[in-house]
């Protein structure tokens, strides 16, 4: 699944490096998306020099060196891996809001080719968990308060010994601000993700499963293994 995911994320940074000086691209920060990442790192033929990268989202409140800071995640797993034109992390010290603000202006800077996402099991996409997930959201980055699901979640891919230990609040990319990205990879792998894959593709399209939307992009492609697919 990881290598199908990063062979066509690796077509599509080919066709639009040929066609473009740089391309733009936004990534998640989850152990969900590690074989991806490491199959990207070595795909052949991609000049990542002309390449800008952006995260998804960031936690409130941990320590700037801690090591479950996404962009220390990204860092290990791709960020520093890669001769990058320009990596954009996301600092939420010292104000929250200031930084959602700047960092919107980045991202509005140009478009968007690429995001690599996952789907979380509340079905979030981003930190977009349903009680805060804004499908007409007029911001592109805003702080958020966690659910406990999402929380949850945290401890639960070991990302965090304790569910205290997790925080309440992040910055994250509103849906808008994905949806308008000309293409979207979204890998989701694992028995527990298998519900939110089943509301994501069956269910109503609704902020109760924030990834339904993903149905109206124009260029998504979902990549699930055995365990998270519903219908296999």
């Amino acid at each position: 699944m990881g290598a199908a995911a990063a062979n066509d994320t690796a077509d599509a940074l080919r066709t639009a490096l040929s066609s473009q000086d740089q391309v733009r691209m936004v990534f998640a920060a989850a152990p969900s998306q590690s074989d991806v990442l490491a199959a990207l790192c070595v795909a052949p033929g991609l000049d990542w020099s002309r390449v800008v990268a952006f995260h998804m989202d960031e936690y409130i409140g941990l320590n700037a060196k801690a090591p479950e800071r996404f962009a220390h995640w990204l860092d290990e797993h791709l960020f520093l891996r890669l001769p990058f034109k320009e990596v954009h992390r996301i600092v939420p010290e010292p104000d929250a809001i200031a930084a959602a603000s700047r960092y919107a202006a980045l991202l509005s800077e140009a478009p968007i080719d690429i995001v690599c996402l996952g789907i979380g099991v509340n079905g979030h996409i981003a930190f977009n968990d349903p009680p805060v997930a804004d499908f007409s959201d007029p911001l592109d980055v805003k702080v958020v308060t966690l659910d406990d699901a999402c929380r949850q979640q945290q401890v639960d891919d070991d990302c965090f010994a304790r569910f205290e230990d997790v925080p309440e609040q992040a910055i994250t990319l509103t849906v808008p601000r994905l949806l308008r990205a000309n293409k979207l990879f979204c890998v989701v792998p694992g028995r527990l993700k298998r519900d939110a894959v089943r509301a994501t593709l069956h269910g109503p399209i609704s902020t109760r499963c924030p990834a339904s939307i993903l149905r109206e992009h124009a260029d998504c492609t979902l990549y699930l293994d055995q365990e998270s697919n519903p219908d296999a």
